[in-house]
């Protein structure tokens, strides 16, 4: 009698252990960037363990992350690049990945160290699933980290080729508002002043003549185009060096230098 009630307790205390061995496994989750799509599961939270998955479904879905994130890199190369066709494109991937990609990327690196611990590390394709998803979960940090960056350059680029392509015309208006409809040559009236994004400044006067500075050299005298002999003699270089000098610094139609800058700033 005490024999069969001993047998009973062993079995179900084996039946007991048994339910504890036999984990549940952590839902299926999806993520998606872009185009791309990867599901996974979470062995980082709670009991579970990625050796208590079935290792074609953990390779599967170590796998399907490490995918993701190579083509993210690949998608994100050019990001930063203001030269690049698709850098724009790019940059909007990077933003998103910024925002979302974070959690994706502790929850496949926590999974890779519990690999580690696993018996089945060392078979079939899981040495190269944790080197290979190592590596890019270090790059994949990276490229986020130059988000801000990339994203500050692309607006400042933005607002220096709008300052740009609207030079011209604030130029121009400049001119009407200071010149007169036939301005005599050598009257140094300067109407208008630009700085250029190599630092280049120029003073240009209703007569046609130039000032011009590049950083670090001193001021010089440029002649207008055409001018007669006549008209050359009437033309004294100091004096157009003293109006720039004196020309407002405030009033210099200046590249920005930041975002925030005004590029549509029409000068006076």
């Amino acid at each position: 009698m005490k024999s069969l009630r001993r047998r009973i307790l062993l079995v179900g205390l084996g039946g007991a252990l048994s339910a504890c061995a036999a984990r549940p496994a952590p839902p299926v989750m999806h993520y998606s960037l872009g185009m791309s799509r990867a599901d996974y599961r979470d062995y980082t939270r709670g009991k579970a363990s990625p050796c208590d998955a079935e290792p074609r479904w953990l390779s599967d879905e170590l796998s399907a992350v490490n995918g993701l994130l190579s083509r993210f890199l690949d998608g994100t190369e050019k990001a930063a690049d203001l030269d690049a066709p698709e850098q724009g494109q790019q940059l909007t991937l990077l933003e998103e990945a910024s925002r979302t990609l974070p959690p994706l990327l502790d929850v496949h690196e926590g999974n890779l160290r519990g690999l580690a611990r696993c018996k089945f590390r060392d078979t079939g394709a899981f040495p190269e699933l944790s080197r290979r998803g190592t590596e890019l979960v270090g790059s994949a940090r990276e490229r986020l980290a130059g988000t801000q960056a990339a994203v500050a350059a692309s607006a400042l680029k933005a607002t220096q080729d709008a300052w740009k392509e609207g030079a011209r015309e604030r130029e121009s208006t400049a001119r009407g508002t200071w010149c007169t409809a036939n301005p005599k040559v050598g009257e140094a009236s300067v109407f208008y002043a630009r700085q250029n994004l190599e630092g280049v400044t120029e003073w240009r006067f209703c007569d046609g003549s130039r000032v011009e500075q590049r950083p670090d050299a001193e001021p010089s005298f440029v002649e207008p185009e055409g001018v007669s002999a006549r008209d050359r003699r009437r033309i004294q270089p100091p004096r157009y060096l003293q109006a720039a000098k004196e020309f407002p610094a405030e009033e210099i139609d200046r590249a920005p230098t930041t975002a925030a800058a005004k590029s549509d700033a029409t000068p006076p």
